[in-house]
């Protein structure tokens, strides 16, 4: 794929520096114009553009290659509007040294189609970072770890910010951790693709929140435990002992509370307002036992309006209509 601008348009750009020169510019200037013709700019997108050249005439031509390369790899033009106002010294990045070298590595680790200008839209610092001391490595690194190119492509997805962390200093050290704990590597790889920021947390942090889970009684081979360890993690001891709190005072002992959690860990995530709305619905409306709700706390995640309450609504009708008509027909047959 040429990356060079056709002489055409370089002659095209050079009457339209010296119409700069001698005129104001308008937003139906000439160069608007240009950037709506030749690009396939929507009219807005193409004044902010220009507006953005504007300081930099010189840098037309490669901001004209810079356009037409993102067009050429299945960037839109509201991808491109995203872009450039996301990071606006996208106009100056050379296509030759820069974007086609980290656009073929990411073409080939995965990232096809609307999979790249995703990839690049979520954090376009990535232009700014060093293919082969940076970019590189990392792939490199979540490779191993993740254990195929899908998982990747799919933990970058999520958090595409892990391609401009130095990962063998923040996350490397973490893993080692879990793995020396007894923690599987596929679990770990889960834990990256569901919750890459656990991974981030201080080792301090870290030692804290496996210890804690174990004097608990969870084992760390258990499929709940990494669910257990991005909950833990994340809340700050003042913030862990503030929901026990609530929860007690909602009439839950603190052997129900740590019980619920072993069972389904997001419970302590939930905030104090979800969880007392949820226990009256299921309680009062629902007319549930209590214990049966404190026995299946993942009740308490559900949506009351968008999930349960519908369900409810819908399902009971028909329940009590069953119901009556079984019972009138034992009375015939009686």
């Amino acid at each position: 794929m040429a990356n060079h601008v056709p002489l055409r348009s370089l002659l095209l750009l050079s009457l339209i520096q010296k119409r700069f020169l001698k005129t104001s510019a308008s937003p139906s200037s000439f160069k608007v114009q240009y950037l709506i013709d030749s690009c396939g700019l929507p009219s807005q997108l193409a004044l902010s553009t220009y507006q953005k050249l504007q300081h930099d005439k010189k840098n037309l031509p490669n901001a004209y290659s810079v356009l037409q390369y993102l067009k050429d790899h299945d960037f839109s033009n509201t991808h491109i509007s995203k872009l450039i106002d996301k990071y606006p010294r996208v106009l100056q990045v050379r296509v030759g040294s820069n974007l086609k070298p980290k656009f073929d590595f990411f073409t080939e680790n995965g990232f096809v189609g609307q999979l790249l200008p995703q990839l690049i839209l979520s954090n376009p610092s990535v232009l700014r970072r060093a293919l082969d001391s940076q970019i590189k490595p990392c792939f490199e690194l979540l490779n191993s770890l993740l254990g195929c190119k899908e998982n990747l492509v799919v933990a970058l997805k999520r958090a595409s910010w892990l391609l401009t962390v130095n990962l063998k200093v923040v996350i490397q050290p973490n893993v080692d951790l879990l793995i020396k704990e007894g923690l599987p590597l596929d679990r770990v790889a889960k834990l990256i693709l569901w919750q890459p920021r656990a991974v981030l947390q201080k080792m301090d942090r870290m030692v804290y929140a496996l210890h804690a889970l174990k004097s608990m009684g969870l084992d760390v081979e258990d499929n709940i435990f990494i669910h257990a360890l991005r909950v833990r993690i994340q809340l700050p001891e003042t913030t862990w002992k503030k929901k026990i709190e609530g929860m007690k005072s909602s009439q839950w002992s603190e052997e129900e509370i740590l019980g619920a959690f072993k069972r389904y860990p997001p419970i302590l995530a939930l905030s104090e307002k979800k969880i007392r709305s949820s226990m009256d619905f299921f309680i009062n409306t629902m007319e549930l036992e209590r214990q049966n709700i404190i026995a299946c706390p993942l009740f308490l995640g559900y949506s009351i309006d968008k999930r349960v309450r519908p369900r409810y609504v819908d399902v009971v009708p028909g329940l009590l209509e069953l119901y009556m008509g079984n019972g009138k027909t034992k009375k015939k047959d009686s």
